[in-house]
């Protein structure tokens, strides 16, 4: 059977490869392309694709949130990250996020394709650069092992709020969007400063920018 596709990348450049390189396999059909998370969240929903193949650094919406949003709505549709770089906090959290698959840019597409056929059998795929680049151990290469958490792993809603912060969003404003207290809000922030060894929101945004949590 096919499986559909859907690319999120905010390069076109890389949706025009990807799209181009998938219509010479049968395996596979592209079924649509977005260029910012919240589209590839929306537009997720609306084909409900069986693979998604994500970028991390997008605007609007990190690849990892949105992943984590599109696993929460469509659990069988499978997420492959593809992104330029790999380095653990960012292959931990998109593997916590519900990817499937971690794979640099510059990897073959031999192997994307190879990384898109053990995720439709619903296996797990990580490449031998990305477990080398992160520091898991060629061990965990092409699977995953059970636990990937970190020491100072973040929830779900404290990366929604970190991003938020990273972004410039105030206290007042996060708690409106998240639908929370701001007390809940600044909480929230307390606990992503002690398990990040953070004291300052300016450190916390510095943080974002680092990791790729935010774009410029």
């Amino acid at each position: 059977m096919v499986k559909s596709v859907l690319i999120a990348d905010d390069h076109k450049i890389m949706r025009e490869a990807l799209r181009s390189l998938l219509a010479r396999n049968r395996a596979f059909t592209c079924v649509g392309e977005v260029d910012d998370g919240l589209q590839a969240v929306e537009v997720a929903k609306e084909l409900q694709p069986d693979i998604v193949i994500m970028d991390l650094i997008m605007p609007r919406l990190n690849g990892i949130e949105a992943t984590a949003q599109i696993k929460s709505e469509l659990p069988k549709t499978a997420v492959v990250v593809l992104s330029f770089h790999a380095p653990r906090s960012h292959v931990t959290q998109a593997l916590q996020a519900g990817a499937t698959a971690y794979l640099l840019k510059d990897a073959a597409f031999d192997e994307l394709l190879t990384a898109l056929k053990v995720v439709s059998r619903g296996g797990v795929y990580v490449s031998a650069e990305v477990a080398k680049s992160a520091g898991l151990g060629a061990e965990i290469a092409g699977s995953l092992v059970d636990n990937l958490a970190t020491s100072h792993r973040l929830t779900k809603r404290e990366l929604e709020v970190l991003q938020l912060i990273g972004n410039g969003i105030p206290t007042k404003e996060i708690a409106a969007k998240l639908e929370i207290s701001v007390k809940t809000v600044e909480t929230h922030r307390k606990q992503i400063m002690d398990k990040l060894g953070i004291r300052t929101v300016a450190g916390l945004t510095k943080y974002c920018i680092r990791e790729g949590l935010v774009s410029l």
